[in-house]
């Protein structure tokens, strides 16, 4: 049992995260479009966040205490109302952020206008769109008192109030879900002089609304938009006649009727209208969240692309590792040193000619992969699909837990399975969260392993926003011990030792644990202790605790940490000597990198894992330590670029402030643009020298 006084609540660190990534819409330096982008961003989060963290929030309230998900000194009813309180005051603050935004815009000659501001020829115009693509995909649905129609999870619907003015008692209520994926949420009508109008689908529903319900005697309407958010965890079923997938495919089809945790509507609604939806959907009036006129604002991360090229960031176009130039065998550079890859700063073609080169050698006789996440029309399966079609033996441990990626999982697993591949649908009890490729190849009569170890999954599309790290290596220290992981997957899971890789849930917690054991003694001896670790989430108690006990002991203790963070920084006897900033810019901040002084013999590893007690307890996850000395060097490099970040870095207090750090007042530092440049330093260094 740990002291709660000494943690930060989970939920409450998330929600000051996603305020960070509400800063980035409000910040002065972000470009205009960007800080549209950042507003899509925060809404996409909030959403995920109810349906998952909210919703275990519930069920605590209703159930009792779980003492991993409640750190800090709340009861479950208390943390479901501060929730509720704090999302309230971001909601405010996102609807004074975005009409701020349609300022700028209107400085920039772009007008984002609705229904009342349309001229007569824009009117036009609107009406013939309304009847060519959207008319086709509404379907108006009448309420009743005794019928109420189901409501999709994340599907923003218009609720309108209907009346005659002559016979304002006779009124009837109705309900239109706007038709998000078949037409685009945003229509641009181009005006003159340069001027660019744009009108939101919701705002061209409400001007046609009476040739919607032009059958009925009401000339008087009303509209509201709603969202509800659904529970989207996953109940499995326990009937052993049924496989895992057909379990996961039952469960799917029952998320999408998940129990509701949040109505948000537009606050100008009237309450007759509110407690009818409420009533309805059988929710209390806490669990509805008041918001502004327009909802599912992440829409916006896909805006119309109509700025002029200052309203978004300057482009950074990934580059090519330099040694890995065109017309490159990767296996013979991997012969010859590792090779460590920088997204979003390296290309991700890299993996996938890693990949290709794999799936036609002849000399390649086995080929493993591990599948969290892939993009949709996936290159990296296709590879895999190439390499069967080859006559290549191919292992793939695909996840199908993985949240919100479920459906799309089993689809590759089927399609890999069809086409061949040794699938494994996950471990039982276990998510496989690590990210490797494990390549064997027969050279001089022997079998010599390959791998790729990363921190991110390998999804083409989040390679380009992402910063992730991976390690090409052929070195026996770390190839053999992936094929081991491989051989834990393959053979039952025959569990095996492990000198060099760090695999969770077997080892990790231990190995950090005693790496941070050794700056304690460091400390106490009097000499240099120190760590730099860098990651998305620390919220393990055991780990945080360990942290405080290092910094009693004098342990110098430098955090990056991006989203949800339990210490309390600054706490008297506690964490003196620990400092912690988190880093929200353009890029999300994904990788995970852990320093550790070692009495000058400094250790480095990457990971694919957090400091969560999921990570630690019930996912296979993998830490790769960093043997090459350049590498170390490039990575060691970047964790002090990130340190001196005084542009994009927010500084980590128990109050939750979010402040700017300030660094260096005489030059402004940006970590991400610092290391791209850095990263085309050491290229430009290495191709002069050669």
């Amino acid at each position: 049992m740990y002291s709660n006084e000494k943690f930060i609540n989970r939920e409450i660190s998330w929600l000051s995260f996603n305020e960070r990534v509400l800063q980035e819409a409000e910040d002065p330096e972000t470009p205009l479009f960007e800080k549209i982008r950042f507003i899509g961003i925060f809404s996409n989060n909030l959403d995920e966040f109810f349906r998952v963290r909210v919703a275990t929030v519930r069920r605590m309230v209703d159930i009792g205490k779980d003492e991993e998900n409640l750190l800090g000194e709340m009861t479950p009813k208390e943390l479901h109302n501060k929730i509720y309180a704090t999302v309230n005051q971001q909601q405010e603050k996102v609807q004074e952020i975005f009409k701020n935004i349609i300022t700028e815009l209107k400085a920039s000659g772009i007008f984002i206008i609705d229904e009342t501001e349309l001229t007569e020829s824009q009117g036009e115009l609107v009406r013939k769109y309304f009847y060519d693509k959207v008319l086709p995909n509404l379907v108006p649905i009448m309420l009743s008192k005794n019928k109420f129609p189901y409501l999709r999870d994340r599907s923003v619907y218009l609720a309108i109030k209907l009346w005659n003015e002559e016979t304002p008692d006779d009124k009837a209520y109705s309900l239109i879900r706007i038709p998000g994926r078949s037409v685009p949420r945003f229509l641009v009508i181009p005006g003159d002089e340069g001027k660019q109008f744009v009108i939101i689908l919701d705002d061209i529903i409400r001007y046609c609304m009476a040739d919607i319900f032009f059958y009925f005697d009401y000339n008087r309407y009303e509209t509201y938009t709603i969202k509800i958010t659904r529970d989207a965890e996953l109940d499995l079923d326990d009937d052993i006649s049924k496989s895992f997938i057909e379990k996961m495919s039952t469960s799917l089809k029952k998320r999408k009727k998940g129990k509701p945790v949040r109505l948000l509507y537009d606050r100008e609604m009237p309450d007759d209208l509110l407690d009818f939806l409420l009533k309805k959907m059988k929710l209390a009036k806490d669990d509805a969240v008041p918001g502004g006129r327009y909802h599912n604002h992440k829409d916006f991360m896909n805006f119309p692309e109509i700025g002029k090229k200052e309203h978004y960031y300057t482009n950074l176009p990934p580059s090519r590792h330099k040694d890995l130039p065109p017309f490159t065998s990767i296996l013979k550079m991997m012969r010859q040193k590792d090779i460590l890859l920088h997204f979003p700063y390296h290309t991700f073609n890299h993996v996938l000619d890693f990949l290709r080169e794999a799936a036609i050698d002849p000399q390649v006789k086995e080929i493993g992969l591990t599948i969290y996440r892939v993009a949709a029309d996936s290159k990296v399966v296709n590879a895999l699909l190439n390499a069967v079609r080859n006559g290549k033996k191919v292992t793939v441990v695909v996840e199908l837990q993985a949240r919100f990626d479920e459906e799309a999982n089993i689809f590759w697993s089927n399609k890999l399975q069809e086409e061949g591949a040794n699938v494994i649908n996950g471990v039982p009890g276990m998510k496989v969260h690590s990210k490797l490729v494990w390549v064997q190849r027969k050279e001089d009569g022997k079998m010599r392993n390959y791998a790729y170890i990363g921190t991110g999954n390998f999804h083409e599309g989040t390679a380009r926003v992402y910063t992730d790290k991976g390690l090409l290596t052929a070195d026996p220290r770390l190839a053999d011990e992936v094929e081991k992981v491989f051989m834990f997957f393959k053979q039952n899971y025959l569990h095996f030792d492990y000198e060099h890789l760090v695999v969770s849930p077997f080892s990790m917690r231990k190995h950090f644990i005693k790496n941070i054991d050794r700056e304690i003694k460091l400390a106490k001896q009097g000499k240099p202790a120190w760590m730099i670790l860098k990651m998305n989430s620390l919220i393990d108690p055991g780990m945080m605790m360990k942290l405080y006990e290092a910094s009693q002991a004098g342990v110098k203790i430098q955090l990056i940490i991006r989203g949800i963070f339990g210490m309390q920084i600054g706490l008297e006897g506690y964490s003196e000597n620990i400092s912690a900033i988190s880093i929200v810019d353009k890029y999300l901040e994904h990788t995970r990198l852990f320093l550790f002084g070692a009495g000058g013999e400094e250790k480095m590893y990457i990971s694919s894992a957090d400091w969560m007690s999921r990570n630690l307890n019930r996912r296979i996850e993998v830490a790769c330590p960093i043997y090459n000395e350049s590498i170390k060097a490039e990575l060691k490099e970047q964790l002090l670029i990130q340190l001196k970040d005084n542009s994009k870095a927010r500084i980590l207090d128990p109050k939750l402030l979010n402040m700017y750090a300030d660094g260096s007042p005489d030059k402004k530092y940006r970590a991400q643009e610092d290391f791209y440049n850095y990263i085309k330093s050491i290229s430009n260094t290495e191709t002069e020298n050669n």
